[in-house]
This record gives structure tokens, sequence and C-alpha cells, in this order.
């Protein structure tokens, strides 16, 4: 399905998974179609973010979507951009991806806290951030937060994969760094 979905009753398509002393909140620019269906955080069977956790050791196995609220359990946590659209990036209607958007996320970072939040997109970090974001860890922070902007594992960018881990990896290796 390419067409972008708008929550009908205005309700969030996904539910944020957030909480205080998080390591890691993962942010997407939006549910995908997949994610949207299902009411699951990375659910396209293709997708390499469940299996991507696990291989940089951020789970102790290969989680599978619907068990993603099972996160809480490693201090990891999921949000996106736009929380009432979802569709491919390209495909999301005229301001789901607003700098209201964007200050909403900063609201819940800042009352989280999390040690990190990870765009697992370079659209995602870019919208956020502005067009100079690149992979790996940004300068800004939101309150203390740590920013980090990730290849994405989205099928829709195996094009931009190849040697992607390695963001990855940096990011993990940073959050097992703390107690």
């Amino acid at each position: 399905m390419l067409d972008p979905t708008i929550s009908a009753a205005g309700g969030e398509i996904l539910p944020d998974l957030l909480a205080p002393d998080l390591k890691i909140v993962f942010c997407g620019t939006a549910a995908g179609a997949s994610s949207a269906r299902l009411g699951q955080y990375y659910a396209h069977p293709q997708n390499k973010f469940w299996k991507t956790l696990h291989e940089i050791g951020l789970t102790d196995s290969v989680l599978r979507p619907c068990e993603f609220q099972r996160l809480r359990e490693q201090r990891i946590g999921l949000t996106d951009i736009a929380k009432y659209a979802s569709g491919m990036d390209r495909n999301l209607p005229s301001g789901s991806l607003t700098r209201a958007a964007c200050d909403a996320l900063r609201e819940k970072i800042l009352s989280a806290q999390p040690a990190f939040i990870a765009f697992t997109s370079l659209k995602a970090g870019r919208t956020f951030l502005g067009s100079s974001a690149a992979f790996g860890e940004q300068q800004e922070r939101i309150g203390a937060t740590r920013i980090w902007v990730l290849p994405s594992p989205s099928p829709a960018a195996n094009w931009n994969w190849k040697g992607a881990e390695r963001w990855w990896f940096d990011l993990a290796n940073a959050a097992k760094s703390l107690t």
C-alpha cells in the first residue's frame, strides 16, 4: 500500500513506548503501512530493525514486531515524529512532519529523559535537526539526551544499508557503557 493513512479517530497510529530511565528511544518518521495495519513498530517482514537490535547486542533474542513492548525490559523506547499519519515518507500527507510535530517530540524526550534518541533514518534525523544532519552522533542535545542518526533498516532503503551496521554498533557500544 503506497497511500498514506491518516488516523480516522485522530488518535496516534502507534502508541509511544516511553518511560523514565530509558537508555535509547528509537524514532522513525512515521509508521509504515505494515506497522499501521498491525499496530506494531517496524512490522514489515523485510525490515532489519529487530534483527539488527539483536546483532548489535541490545536484545537477547530477535524480537518479533508484536513483542515491541518487551523493549522496555531492555530500557529501550519507541516513537515516531508523525504520530497521526502512516506510510512511506514520500507519501505522507502534507503537514505530517512539521515543526509542531518535532516540537511535540522534543517535549516527550525532555519529559522521559532517555540517555539517547536515535533517529532510524536520515530523513527522520534531518526532519528534526535540519539538512546538515549526518549519520552518527550529533552535537545537538535535547536536554541531556544525546542524539544519533542511523541508516534506515527499512527495505525501501536497502540501497543505503551496506556498511550501515557500523553506525548501529557505535550507538550500541555507547549505550552499553551506561550503568
